[in-house]
């Protein structure tokens, strides 16, 4: 039997699953990945630290599968998009990763947006402009770091960053460079007009050659055998953006009837097409996985990290009950009361700089209506996109669900109400990994497409049913949630007056 590596570098944890050509998981190692907030707005890593993370996982999945390692034949990565991690002109790290987070950028997004950069760039990019993106974040640092700026010698994102280390061969993989706006979706090449427009053109000696996700990219050197265990020159291959590799595992396909939904850190709706149409809102189009297909989708981190982050609070011990806190929410009546909760811990969907904040709290109210407060908001914010992402995907009745929150029928059920639709939860655990398996199986000639190796490696699903009872219900508050949002940007507004 051959055997398989995904890895999934994500915002909190580091992943490696061991997976046979089956697709079936034969083993699981985590560590959490630490990250660093050393000034407001600044979400940053240690590459030498993330590294690590890497090697302990791979060192933890090999001593406890016991498998031998010639037998693995691949090894891939799927990471979390955009930010920046930077190499000198000597290949060595260049100072912290900077994360998608990061929002150190907001005041030049702020500009070029008042300049009307958007839309100019938008029929070339087919991307948005946000703090996140990499010509961001390069522009800051320009402005503040002309020493840090002129070494650039490699510019990479996570999963880039990781690749290099275990092969050495820098590259940048297709899925998540083409969301970068260095790139032009037209040509599928870089663009040097696109540097011109942003002030950055002094880096394009540094950008990378362009890898597609099956793509071997390079061999286990001698150096990681020793730190890892793996063997010397097993393949690695180029990879994927974590939304890529969940939209892979969730089934999702170019038929354009069925969405996936992520609920993470960040909530991301997702959906297939084979061409690019011309709409009122402009979509983020990525190239996916599959040649002459997009992946468009709509993200935010407004997902269920902002839940996560009241475990000092709403749980015991640092840690959340989940079944506890469900029973909480269960016994209450649906959209019952009068608090609001905005998910903005870590970015806004609805404006820049918005931050989070509970509304309507009263002394009445107990633990279960502040939970259930948190999931209505996380819900109205992957409601905002999906509300958009249904305008391009008409036909679209079934959310294919990911994430923490999948797990919970009773937040399920609130999700199929909400939003009307089908809700339909994959027993994949562990999307991201399993995905960078996928390619690294087909890369290596295990099968002979993504199509047929997803359709091999197939997964049941259950299914909740939307209760047309509660429809109307959560869409009153929802409306009023929309409401305090903008109640929210008006006050930002007159803040910053």
């Amino acid at each position: 039997m051959n055997y398989y590596i995904g890895i999934d570098s994500g915002g909190t944890f580091m992943k490696a699953a061991l997976f046979n050509a089956k697709g079936e998981q034969q083993g699981l190692a985590r560590v959490s990945a630490s990250v660093i907030n050393e000034k407001q707005g600044w979400v940053e890593r240690d590459l030498d630290a993330l590294w690590g993370n890497a090697v302990d996982v791979i060192k933890q999945l090999l001593e406890t599968t016991k498998v031998e390692p010639t037998s693995i034949k691949g090894l891939s990565i799927s990471a979390q998009g955009k930010g920046v991690y930077l190499l000198d002109k000597e290949g060595q790290n260049l100072g912290h990763g900077i994360m998608s987070s990061d929002s150190r950028s907001l005041p030049i997004v702020k500009e070029w947006l008042e300049q009307g950069k958007a839309q100019e760039i938008y029929p070339t990019t087919l991307q948005t402009l946000w703090t996140g993106h990499p010509v961001s974040i390069i522009r800051w640092i320009k402005e503040n770091d002309a020493e840090r700026y002129n070494n650039i010698g490699a510019v990479m994102m996570s999963h880039d960053y990781l690749r290099y280390r275990f092969t050495g061969e820098v590259a940048a993989e297709l899925t998540n460079i083409s969301e970068s706006n260095f790139f032009n979706s037209i040509t599928g090449e870089y663009d040097k007009a696109l540097l011109e427009t942003f002030g950055i053109e002094e880096i394009w000696d540094a950008l990378p050659t362009v890898v597609k996700p099956q793509q071997q990219a390079g061999k286990i050197t001698a150096a990681v055998t020793n730190e890892t265990g793996l063997a010397i020159g097993t393949p690695v291959f180029g990879g994927l953006f974590d939304v890529v590799s969940t939209a892979i595992c969730s089934g999702i396909n170019s038929s354009e009837d069925t969405l996936n939904y992520v609920m993470g850190t960040w909530a991301v709706t997702s959906g297939i097409s084979k061409q690019v149409t011309q709409e009122s809102h402009n979509f983020v189009y990525g190239h996916y996985a599959v040649d002459n297909e997009y992946i468009i989708h709509e993200a935010s981190p407004t997902s269920a990290g902002n839940y996560e982050w009241f475990a000092d609070y709403l749980g015991e011990n640092g840690q959340i009950n989940h079944q506890q806190n469900q029973a909480l929410v269960e016994a209450l009546d649906p959209a019952s009361s009068s608090i609001y909760f905005v998910p903005f811990l870590y970015g806004s969907n609805q404006g820049l700089g918005l931050k989070s904040g509970f509304y309507g709290l009263q002394s009445h109210h107990t633990k279960g209506h502040l939970i259930q407060a948190i999931w209505e908001g996380i819900l109205f914010c992957h409601n905002i996109h999906l509300e958009r992402m249904r305008q391009r995907f008409p036909k679209a009745n079934i959310l294919k669900v990911t994430g923490g929150p999948a797990s919970s029928p009773v937040w399920m059920q609130m999700l199929a109400d909400l939003t009307g639709m089908t809700v339909e939860i994959s027993d994949v655990d562990e999307t991201g990994s399993l995905g960078a398996a996928m390619v690294a199986m087909v890369g290596s000639g295990e099968f002979a497409s993504l199509e047929e190796c997803t359709q091999t490696i197939t997964n049941s699903a259950s299914r909740v049913e939307p209760n047309p009872e509660h429809y109307d219900t959560y869409q009153k508050k929802y409306k009023h949630y929309q409401r305090l949002v903008q109640l929210f940007k008006q006050f930002e507004d007159e803040m910053d007056a």
